[in-house]
């Protein structure tokens, strides 16, 4: 059995929808790094750097990284859909699950603790630094909806990893409303991923009060 340390509004959403997609059984443990969370003090001892979503594996070892996640999932559960089986497809899809782990998701950690980039910085240079870190961000969703076309999902015929991704991550700082402007092409599919079965369920679960616009 998996066990997954997340929380409630966290990255492992992800990783519940993708266990889902893989039909395997997991246990989810309330780690939430921000709280007193009953699961937080194992979580430190398996990840240092106490950041959800953390996996252990069923021989127990432990998988960290979101899109590392995704693509280990995807390989060891071929026929969940999570990644193409054509290898060119899924060479794009695994560098779209990169590319926003790298420029998107990174983003919020910097949005949510300034603090940690720059030592002795006062509440004015840590706005500076949100506000540059944001526009970055809205950006890097920009040039993602420009380079990533759906076919009609970004995995192809059916949801997969990157619309995982993409749709859980597209849900903080601002990125949904500043895309329906900007790219509504893009809104559009995300409120489609947003409404796939077993996302939706995984989705509402994570966010009880919010819409999918």
């Amino acid at each position: 059995m998996y066990h997954l340390y997340g929380g409630r509004g966290s990255g492992s959403a992800i990783v519940e929808i993708a266990l889902e997609y893989c039909r395997a059984p997991y246990r989810s443990i309330e780690a939430a790094p921000w709280e007193d969370s009953p699961g937080r003090e194992a979580l430190a001892r398996l990840n240092p750097l106490l950041q959800i979503p953390t996996l252990q594996l069923p021989d127990g070892s432990i998988l960290t990284e979101s899109a590392a996640i995704l693509i280990h999932l995807g390989l060891e559960f071929p026929d969940s859909g999570l990644l193409p089986a054509q290898a060119s497809a899924r060479a794009q899809v695994i560098r779209g699950l990169v590319y926003i782990a790298a420029n998107c998701y990174s983003a919020i950690g910097i949005l949510d603790y300034p603090e940690r980039w720059i030592s002795g910085a006062d509440e004015l240079l840590k706005a500076r630094v949100r506000r540059a870190t944001a526009d970055r961000l809205l950006r890097s969703w920009e040039v993602f909806a420009q380079q990533f076309a759906a076919r009609p999902f970004l995995g192809g015929a059916a949801p997969g990893a990157l619309d995982i991704q993409a749709a859980v991550v597209s849900r903080w700082s601002g990125a949904r409303e500043h895309l329906r402007g900007s790219h509504p092409d893009f809104f559009a599919l995300l409120q489609r991923i947003d409404h796939e079965p077993p996302i939706a369920a995984i989705l509402a679960r994570h966010w009880p009060c919010a819409s999918s616009s």
